[in-house]
């Protein structure tokens, strides 16, 4: 009895998980500068706008800046790769895309990195970025300020100084990036309880609500990876677009 009630409410759970995880929005992409925040004067998106040109023209890779009023209820790298991925910054056969994410109200910032940066711009280098240029002139409310400090560091990394930037990253000792070993084995411990509670919920509930859930799981994979069907182009003029690039989780984030 108990099993028959529950499984309508299993469905019932999996399709409004599957439309939440649909639900959102982002800002159009009307330039190289997105600043839905309003936190940015003309003079200073004028500015990273010109900076953010010339960076494509050198290398062929975009960087893009985009501040955000809600992270409408999801991480900042949730909504990250899924933005990077919605407006396909970078070039479809580089993946040469970054986006600097900024969430005032949330009072979180991310470096989002493309697939085909991730080798230059690594995850520690973005960090070093953002707690040593971003952070601490955010934290006075500078955002214009460090949001252009920010910009110049990855312009720096990738016009050339990608390996200075790296071993800076590695020479960095900081007690709060130290794992000790107890910390190491944790998430391992997790993830063989999970799947040993798994395995004891199907075999009491029987195989067709593993079946349910596993089919949601995969559903919510292929939405938040399926790309836009429409291809983007390098904008030229006064337009501006992505060029096709894609994302997966690379970068780094901080809060203030």
């Amino acid at each position: 009895m108990l099993r028959r009630a529950l499984l309508p409410a299993l469905g019932w759970l999996s399709l409004t998980c599957a439309a939440a995880a649909q639900t959102l929005n982002f800002p159009p992409l009307s330039g190289r500068v997105v600043d839905e925040a309003g936190i940015l004067d003309a003079s200073t998106r004028d500015g990273l706008t010109q900076t953010l040109a010339d960076l494509e023209q050198k290398t062929t890779d975009q960087l893009v800046v985009v501040t955000l009023r809600s992270l409408q209820g999801t991480s900042i790298e949730d909504y990250g790769y899924q933005l990077g991925r919605a407006w396909q910054i970078g070039q479809k056969d580089k993946n040469n895309g970054v986006l600097l994410i900024v969430a005032p109200n949330e009072r979180k910032v991310r470096i989002e990195v493309g697939y085909g940066l991730e080798g230059e711009l690594t995850d520690a280098v973005s960090k070093l970025i953002i707690e040593n240029s971003i952070l601490p002139r955010f934290k006075v409310s500078d955002y214009a300020g460090g949001i252009k400090r920010g910009v110049e560091d990855i312009v720096q990394v990738l016009s050339g100084d990608a390996q200075e930037w790296q071993d800076r990253a590695a020479e960095r000792v900081s007690l709060d990036d130290a794992v000790s070993p107890d910390q190491a084995v944790w998430p391992l411990i997790m993830v063989v309880l999970g799947g040993v509670a798994f395995l004891l919920f199907c075999a009491i509930w029987g195989g067709f609500v593993c079946r349910a859930i596993l089919q949601y799981v995969i559903f919510v994979m292929l939405s938040s990876g399926r790309d836009s069907s429409r291809q983007g182009s390098f904008g030229g003029g006064g337009s501006f677009s992505g060029g096709g690039g894609s994302f997966g989780g690379g970068g780094a984030s901080g809060s203030w």
